[in-house]
Formats: C-alpha cells, sequence, structure tokens
C-alpha cells in the first residue's frame, strides 16, 4: 500500500505563494493534487507522470501552479503562486496505478490518498 505524506499548506493573503511537497513510500508513478471544500466535489489541479514526465493542470490553476518531482522521483511539489480566496482548500495529494497520467485529472483513476493539507487564502 502506498503511503503518501504531505506537507507545506498554510494560511496566506491574496498574490502570495505556497509551496505543497508529497512524499511517497516505495512509489514512482503518475501522482497529483486534488483539492475540496466542504459540500463540493474533489477537483483536480495537476498531475505529473515519469518516464515522460507530463503534466496536467486542471482550468481554473494553469498558469498559476506548477507541478514538478524530485529527481528522485517519489516526492512531487505544488507551486502555487498569485493565490486568490476561491484556492482556499484542503489539497490531496493522489497515486496513481501506471507510470504516466491520465489527461483529464480522472478521480476515480488514482488509488492512493494522503490525509489532506490545508490552504486558507484570504482577501
Amino acid at each position: 500500500q502506498v503511503q503518501l505524506v504531505e506537507s507545506g499548506g498554510g494560511s496566506v493573503q491574496a498574490g502570495e505563494s505556497l509551496r505543497l511537497s508529497c512524499t511517497a513510500s516505495e512509489y514512482r508513478g503518475c501522482m497529483a493534487w486534488f483539492r475540496q471544500t466542504p459540500g463540493k466535489e474533489r477537483e483536480g489541479v495537476a498531475s505529473i507522470g515519469t518516464g515522460l514526465g507530463r503534466a496536467f493542470y486542471g482550468d481554473s490553476v494553469r498558469g498559476r501552479f506548477t507541478i514538478s518531482r524530485d529527481s528522485d522521483e517519489n516526492t512531487v511539489h505544488l507551486q502555487m503562486d498569485s493565490l486568490k480566496p476561491e484556492d482556499t482548500a484542503m489539497y490531496y495529494c493522489a497515486a496513481g496505478p501506471s507510470r504516466e497520467c491520465r489527461y483529464d485529472l480522472y478521480l476515480g483513476a488514482y488509488v492512493a490518498w494522503g490525509q489532506g493539507t490545508q490552504v486558507t487564502v484570504s482577501s
């Protein structure tokens, strides 16, 4: 069973930046970030595979967030710039079943999840 541990959440002002990290135990494959607010469905934020290392982004974060991966391939980072109040959510790291990720950030494709880290952006 893949273990995922997130870190880096916190509270910031609008326009500021945060960097989230997720380390996976004994896993090197597709990893992604999702986010969720109370009463809403979990939303795909970004994903990155190994091998080709292709990255995909949700429409609401494209151009502001960047996902990257350490050379050991079991740690991914989410650099979040120009944060907005609507980015406030619990952010979850997820692991997919293959080396490359689906292009569409489909929730059902992910087989392991972290506990989440809270991001709060105030105006």
